[in-house]
């Protein structure tokens, strides 16, 4: 399999996903090979936590229009930990290029640029926690009807619009969200 299978893709959860933590899910796939999928969850929001907050509880003061922006919870996995998902104008040594222009940082150092203001990244969302599969479990659960994929677009990743994301996800597919059963088969 291509390491990059499925690098750059939105996965949407299905109706019936069977796990509160991913209901209506939208998950942006930042790595994927032969043995695990890492992904990053970009419409769910922390309740009553901001970018703002982190910023401050690192010492950094951020400009206005990324005060308000609410942090994401990108996944169960590790959620004590950040993942700024960010626009591939910005990069450093800790960077990992994402598919669709874009890059994933887990360091101080993108916190200090967005804090900095200049423009740099261009977009960004900051995530704790993130998605990850084993080896094979994330082909296995496409199979079983668990998630539906989609290209990703900077346009609907960055968004702040988190209510609609899923649906908007579906309509790329052109799938209205009212014909999803929580069932799935095969034909």
């Amino acid at each position: 399999m291509d390491s990059t299978f499925l690098c750059g893709q939105l996965l949407i959860a299905m109706p019936g996903i069977g796990d509160p933590r991913f209901d209506k899910a939208l998950i942006l796939v930042c790595a994927h090979d032969n043995d695990h999928a890492m992904g990053v969850a970009v419409n769910r929001p922390a309740t009553g936590l901001s970018v703002a907050d982190v910023l401050k509880q690192l010492g950094l003061e951020g400009p206005s229009e990324v005060r308000d922006q609410t942090v994401l919870l990108g996944g169960p996995v590790e959620t004590g930990r950040g993942f700024v998902l960010h626009t591939d104008d910005y990069g450093s040594e800790h960077s990992e290029a994402v598919p669709g222009g874009m890059a994933l940082t887990t360091t101080r150092d993108v916190l200090e640029a967005i804090a900095k203001g200049d423009g740099t990244p261009r977009l960004a969302v900051l995530a704790l926690g993130y998605a990850g599969w084993g080896a094979g479990q994330l082909e296995h659960e496409i199979r079983e009807n668990v998630w539906l994929t989609v290209e990703a677009d900077a346009a609907l990743v960055f968004d702040q619009d988190h209510e609609t994301k899923w649906s908007r996800a579906l309509g790329k597919l052109r799938i209205n969200p009212q014909f999803l059963s929580a069932g799935g088969g095969r034909a």
